[in-house]
């Protein structure tokens, strides 16, 4: 199934409102076997904007599209130059109270899994193990070409010796690890190819109207079969990715229960929506398990 394209989703005036109690998700957590789908919003506390909650980038930018970074070179210089700049700060991002008490819960053995739309690899800085990246992750870079697969950093490493003193001035860092930059900014920066074949690289990526590969789709729905309830966290469900899972744990009679400031495309599945920061909320719900987070230093 291909991510559509949406970027956009206008609330129906009917739908639940949100609640500023977390006890239905210690609840949910007391009894175990809790699946975990987060997104961006999850992040924010960790200094990189969500796509459409106050101040998401969307209000700025747009994000690239599969078909439109393989249409020309233009559009993957642009990508490149962009998304080299941005790297830079999601390097120095790090796991938030969000990110560490869903570490913690893990640890605890509340969850059965952690599904992540994220690409920013913060759950598993924050200590979570087996996550799924459901839209891959910026630390690998993969061939169009011949499949091969290389770290980022080898990336930036090869980006920085093709193009030295490249260091405008960013108006802001989006979740997809794209900077903000004018056309006038990227100027002629040079993007270097496959290492082994020439070919065309690609950040390890889905973006936007490109497939999640089938195999990670049926592992996710896999997960939320056997999982007890679903936890939304930080996600407005915007994109049928993320959505089909809420809408599968919905069907299966699956308790459903988001976190998220911001009315979703879920909430109508959803048997509540903690209307609260996520850092604030999940810390007080782990409190009230009393399950200790770690404190990031």
């Amino acid at each position: 199934m291909r991510m559509r394209p949406t970027l956009s989703w206008t609330p129906a005036e009917d739908l639940p409102p949100g609640t500023t109690d977390p006890e239905p998700v210690a609840d949910a957590l007391g009894a175990g076997g809790v699946l975990v789908l987060s997104g961006a919003g999850l992040s924010t506390e960790s200094g990189i904007p969500d796509y459409r909650g106050e101040g998401g980038s969307l209000s700025r930018h747009t994000p690239m599209t599969y078909q439109d970074f393989t249409a020309g070179a233009p559009a993957r210089r642009r990508y490149w130059a962009r998304s080299h700049l941005g790297w830079r700060t999601f390097g120095r991002a790090r796991p938030n109270a969000g990110h560490r008490s869903v570490a913690a819960f893990g640890r605890h053995g509340l969850l059965s899994g952690v599904i992540t739309q994220n690409v920013d690899g913060l759950h598993q800085a924050a200590g979570s193990e087996d996550v799924v990246e459901l839209h891959g992750s910026l630390d690998r870079v993969v061939c169009l070409s011949c499949g091969t697969f290389s770290p980022r950093r080898d990336l930036a490493q090869r980006l920085e010796e093709a193009n030295p003193g490249f260091d405008p001035v960013t108006a802001g860092i989006n979740p997809d690890g794209d900077a903000d930059l004018t056309d006038e900014q990227v100027g002629d920066f040079r993007v270097v190819p496959c290492a082994v074949c020439g070919g065309v690289l690609k950040p390890d990526v889905v973006f936007f109207g490109e497939a999640v590969p089938p195999a990670r789709v049926e592992h996710c729905r896999e997960l939320v079969r056997g999982a007890t309830s679903l936890l939304v966290l930080g996600s407005s469900l915007t994109v049928m990715s993320g959505l089909r899972f809420v809408r599968q744990a919905a069907q299966a009679g699956k308790p459903v229960l988001i976190v998220n400031r911001d009315p979703t495309r879920g909430d109508r599945h959803a048997v509540t929506r903690v209307a609260l920061p996520l850092g604030a909320a999940l810390t007080d719900v782990a409190d009230r398990l009393g399950v200790p987070v770690d404190d990031g230093e």
